[in-house]
């Protein structure tokens, strides 16, 4: 858990608060969602919960940028179920590149 996020904008009071999920598979991988105000709440996580999140992907450009935000929209806490995470083992099959072969400006997010 990263710590909750608030401010003020034209549209009155914001809050989020940022998770790391890291899922369980062959190749385990990390993941940013955030939730937003009253699911904060609703949401209940702790740290070492284990949990399964149902997100939204957005992107949107900025000075010719793009950032992606991931959203949660429902957390469902408890054993994720065995033949949840066999469904989706093709993406457990997936090698990652070498780290050193990518051909990076300065100003780029290694990312």
């Amino acid at each position: 858990m990263l710590p909750e996020k608030s401010g003020q904008s034209a549209n009155g009071q914001w809050r989020k608060q940022e998770y790391i999920l890291e899922t369980e598979s062959n190749f385990p991988k990390k993941i940013c969602f955030m939730a937003w105000g009253d699911k904060i709440d609703q949401f209940n996580i702790r740290q070492g919960d284990n949990v399964e999140v149902a997100i939204d992907l957005e992107s949107r450009e900025y000075n010719g940028r793009w950032y992606t935000d991931v959203k949660a929209w429902k957390v469902s806490k408890g054993d994720t179920s065995t033949e949840n995470a066999q469904s989706y083992g093709i993406q457990d099959q997936y090698e990652p590149s070498n780290p050193n072969d990518s051909n990076l400006s300065d100003d780029t997010i290694p990312f």
